[in-house]
């Protein structure tokens, strides 16, 4: 059974493993620590049978949201958690009163792209050189105004 729910302390080992298996600079286990208690931060974990399917964490900056990372587990691919976690993420956004989304992805990464086309985000620019090993230009997403709450 798959559970979406913020990111625990007991979570952040698994995390720093995801991190590990995705990512050239893994955020290390004592930074996930420390978002799991900053206010300013929402991380969630995608929990399947008792084990971490996948983490997505996003950064609150006055009313926007500012999405940091979305990783799903190799043996979770595929099955509409990455879906599951941008909705989660949305919907507390929503209900924190934020009004705009933000993100980076590489350019390349053609099913985020569509994942995120999916929630309402677009391309507003690019971040030439934003990502390395290997380098690659950022595309800068926006989801703009859905909530009026101004």
């Amino acid at each position: 059974m798959l559970k979406y729910r913020e990111m625990t302390e007991e979570d952040c080992k698994e995390v720093a493993i995801l991190e590990k298996e995705n990512f050239e600079h893994p955020w290390s286990f004592d930074s996930l620590i420390k978002e799991v208690h900053n206010e300013s931060s929402v991380f969630i974990t995608a929990v399947s049978d008792g084990k971490v399917a996948g983490y997505a964490g996003m950064y609150i900056v006055c009313d926007e949201g500012d999405i940091t990372n979305i990783v799903v587990g190799e043996d979770y691919r595929g099955k509409g958690i990455a879906s599951g976690m941008m909705d989660y993420l949305i919907q507390k956004a929503d209900s924190m009163k934020i009004n705009d989304m933000t993100l980076e992805v590489r350019v390349s990464n053609l099913t985020a792209i569509h994942l995120y086309e999916k929630f309402g985000f677009v391309s507003e620019g690019i971040r030439p050189g934003f990502y390395d090993s290997p380098n690659e230009d950022a595309m800068i997403m926006w989801r703009r105004g859905v909530n009026n709450y101004h």
